[in-house]
């Protein structure tokens, strides 16, 4: 997504100085952070929120009637207000917090297990992150379910939409996919992929986490029943995420954990369950978390999100084109438009030696099967090399990575 034509341009050098963790050296070299889609690192605003709750407002929520629990009910409720704003969710009560993604997802999955039946299917892609794929082999475990996959072209990582509404047909009752993929950098065209489901009444489940601290969300324009994302790649802390799903659909789910705060009432025998969110939030929730959440929500929409996607998007493209010249590359995803990612195998060298070679040089990347392995099996390979960008990255970086990637090929290739 482009931002407006009259919206301001960030000063994106600037920006950097929010990050206190960029102003370093590793190994002598100045530190070139390209490990984005793993986590992204936090400017000052989220570490100051995370001190001033500590310092100021630090109790439980929700059942203390004293001055600092009312305090640390009020940020925590404001975080979740914050987040159903960020995604344009109906109202507040549509939002649940989680730790991340992976446990947003997986409480989709236990939750409807009492709703599937053998015979039914759940439909995924060959994409796939393993959060977004172990979840519902699970489900199909418990239930007798199958699992389908939209297939995958090939290195160019596009979805083969060809044959999906003969896919959905086949009694699939829930389709989840990536709105990025983290290994690609494919993005889907998550609006089409929720309508398409949505004439065959079909759930649909959107793995939002390389999307949500990049592109502007919009759940209601979607038609998505259910989004799940993770602070601590959006800016925000480690250990906090947002699950949103449709009202109707969480009042009729059943719990996902016991225990406090997600009753409304217990006696020896039975209990009765509180109302959404609060339903899906048993035990202390990460309250620090939440607000330090908040105020990464607040700093990146103060930047713009269609800013930051167009400016991680072209790095990206950057970087696909400058290391496609780099001997003995082979590049994975679309080589046009593509989220802020770029993963690549050297022939020679395995992915993690390339990791190494590039962190001597001061350069962080990521190697390894990025929890995408059936995806890697069918190319052909175990390994890529992984560059992924954030709003704090600069062309120069690029222009490093480049340099870089072209020395481990010839260094490796004798």
């Amino acid at each position: 997504m482009k931002p407006p034509a009259d919206a301001p341009v960030p000063d994106w050098a600037a920006l950097r100085a929010d990050f206190p963790i960029l102003d370093q050296t590793v190994h002598g070299r100045p530190l070139v952070y390209l490990d984005n889609a793993a986590t992204t690192q936090k400017p000052r605003a989220v570490i100051e929120a995370l001190v001033r709750y500590y310092e100021h407002d630090n109790a439980n929520v929700h059942r203390g009637v004293h001055e600092l629990s009312y305090r640390a009910t009020t940020a925590y409720e404001a975080a979740r207000a914050r987040a159903a704003q960020f995604i344009h969710a109906a109202v507040p009560e549509e939002i649940i917090f989680t730790r991340g993604t992976t446990e947003g997802l997986n409480l989709i999955a236990y939750t409807f297990t009492s709703r599937i039946k053998p015979g039914d299917a759940i439909l995924v892609t060959e994409m796939e992150h393993h959060s977004n794929l172990v979840p519902w082999q699970l489900l199909a475990r418990r239930t007798g379910a199958k699992l389908l996959f939209v297939p995958v072209t090939g290195d160019d990582g596009l979805l083969d939409l060809s044959g999906l509404d003969a896919l959905l047909a086949r009694n699939v009752k829930i389709f989840a996919f990536p709105h990025i993929s983290n290994s690609l950098g494919t993005i889907n065209p998550a609006l089409e992929l929720c309508a398409r489901a949505r004439r065959h009444g079909v759930i649909t489940v959107v793995d939002a986490a390389q999307s949500a601290g990049h592109l502007p969300i919009d759940v209601q324009a979607l038609g998505c029943d259910f989004l799940a994302f993770s602070g601590h790649k959006m800016a925000g802390p480690t250990g906090i995420g947002v699950l949103y799903g449709r009202q109707a659909l969480l009042e009729a789910m059943d719990p996902f954990q016991g225990g406090g705060e997600m009753i409304a009432s217990v006696q020896f025998e039975q209990s009765t369950w509180n109302k959404v969110p609060h339903k899906f939030e048993a035990g202390t929730p990460d309250i620090a978390g939440a607000v330090g959440l908040h105020a990464a929500m607040d700093y990146l929409d103060a930047i713009g999100r269609p800013a930051i996607a167009a400016h991680d998007g072209q790095l990206a493209r950057d970087a696909f084109a400058r290391l496609a010249r780099v001997p003995g590359i082979r590049l994975f995803g679309p080589a046009g438009e593509r989220g802020g990612l770029v993963s690549f195998g050297l022939a020679g060298a395995h992915a993690h030696d390339v990791v190494t070679f590039a962190d001597r040089e001061g350069i962080a990347l990521r190697g390894g099967h990025h929890c995408t392995q059936p995806l890697w099996r069918k190319l052909g390979i175990t390994a890529t090399t992984r560059a992924s960008f954030y709003l704090y990255n600069t062309a120069a970086e690029v222009d490093r990575l480049a340099e870089v990637i072209d020395q481990a090929a010839r260094f490796f290739g004798g």
